[in-house]
């Protein structure tokens, strides 16, 4: 018999959160429910490749080639690390995976252990993240017990960090030294953790890994686009009715994406697709656009990012929610080159002051255009990269309310009720 399982239309429907009841799934209830995984191998890396899977972490890079990559470095040493930090504040969707769904995240990793002969399993788990951290740990014991799982399983603690889920970082906490990002190469494919290659991979990631291992590539490319296949979690905020968690394939619209939590509370004015690395678009330009690759990138490059959709209400400000987000993303700089620790923090001043509508707030305007052109692809990682995005795409999409803040100190949301969720103070404050 094949290593697939025969397709059927009840299996057809079987997603990430198609969960019964509340609460973590019991190993018992998650094998009576999907059968249990088949065995991983090179016949795997070929699925992979036809599913079309790429990360769903941030960057979307294509899943089969990052495993391909560290096969081809492996001589069965290798370490698989199931990314869990989640730093980015307004996204909770693997916490809630990984708190519903534990094992099929955990079948994901055993999946990609065996198939590339990895000796040790490590889940880089978010430190706040109290649910997950007793639902897996519940999970493992269940898992030891049964002896479903290849080889050794750990977790590591992530420190609560926006820089600390990044692939270097990471693999320098997990070795325990600091979760700041190191010069590469090496990547970690070919030098991770203890010097071993080392396959980095998001929790949505490998638990899509686990379904696609039981049912195959065709049925995963039953949902999406040709370009984009397969279903996304995304965390959706702001002038929603029931923000939250949602499961989406991936050719749905914003607008879609607005009904499934239970429609819009108020007029939007712009979106936030990706998170704080992520892309203003005006709710013109947004209320059709599919969330695809494709279709993103065609609306002046955009991308899901790690998955958060916020709708910004009219009576917010765009300009002033841009600057805590900046703010923020300089304060968490890992402080080790000068386009973050000086070229954040005066990005993030001059948007202040354009915000605040403060006099000669005009010329802040040129600076911003003139700093974030320096800074662009000279950082020491891609932290100030992902800053300067939001701030290009925020005078952009609020170009008509710069110009009123330049000229009345303020704009139409003088309410500044943005419905969006609060923006954390920084773990490390700058100096």
């Amino acid at each position: 018999m094949s290593a697939l399982a025969v397709l059927d239309d009840v299996q057809q429907e079987v997603r990430l959160l198609d969960v019964a009841g509340g609460g973590a799934e019991r190993l018992e209830t998650h094998v009576a429910r999907l059968g249990r995984r088949p065995a991983g191998g090179s016949w795997f890396l070929d699925e992979l490749s036809r599913s079309g899977l790429c990360g769903r972490g941030g960057a979307g890079f294509p899943a089969a080639r990052k495993w391909a990559a560290v096969s081809a470095n492996s001589l069965g040493d290798a370490v698989v690390v199931v990314n869990a930090s989640e730093g980015e504040p307004w996204s909770a969707k693997d916490r809630t995976l990984l708190s519903l769904r534990p094992h099929l995240v955990l079948d994901g990793a055993a999946v990609a252990a065996e198939t590339l002969g990895a000796r040790e399993i490590v889940v880089y788990l978010g430190a706040p993240f109290r649910t997950a951290r007793y639902a897996l740990r519940d999970a493992l014991r269940e898992r030891r017990r049964a002896g479903v799982d290849p080889c050794a399983v750990r977790i590591v603690r992530a420190p609560h960090a926006y820089v600390a889920g990044e692939e270097s970082a990471l693999v320098r906490r997990v070795d325990g030294g600091p979760a700041r990002p190191r010069a590469v190469p090496p990547r970690p494919f070919e030098w991770g953790v203890g010097g071993r290659p080392t396959l980095v991979q998001n929790t949505e990631t490998l638990a899509h890994v686990a379904l696609i291992a039981r049912y195959g590539a065709a049925w995963f490319r039953s949902m999406g686009t040709e370009t984009s296949p397969g279903t996304a979690l995304l965390t959706v905020g702001g002038a929603v009715a029931q923000p939250g968690v949602v499961e989406v394939a991936l050719r749905t619209t914003v607008a879609e994406v607005a009904e499934r939590c239970g429609g819009v509370t108020a007029p939007v004015q712009a979106v936030l697709l990706g998170g704080y690395f992520g892309t203003w678009i005006p709710a013109p330009d947004a209320r059709d656009l599919r969330l695809d690759a494709d279709s993103l990138r065609a609306a002046g490059g955009a991308s899901l990012g790690c998955g958060v959709v916020a709708l910004l209400p009219a009576t917010g400000c765009g300009l002033v929610e841009t600057a805590r987000i900046v703010d923020y993303l300089a304060g968490e700089s890992a402080g080790q080159c000068g386009p973050c620790v000086h070229g954040l923090a005066a990005i993030a001043g001059a948007l202040w002051r354009l915000a605040r509508g403060e006099q000669g707030c005009a010329e802040d305007v040129a600076l911003l255009e003139r700093w974030t052109s320096m800074i662009r692809g000279r950082g020491g990682c891609r932290h100030p990269d992902g800053a300067v995005r939001h701030v290009l795409s925020a005078l952009q999409c609020f170009a008509a309310d710069v110009e009123r803040h330049v000229q009345r100190g303020a704009c139409e949301g003088v309410h500044r009720d943005s419905m969006l969720p609060p923006v954390p103070a920084p773990a490390r404050r700058r100096p």
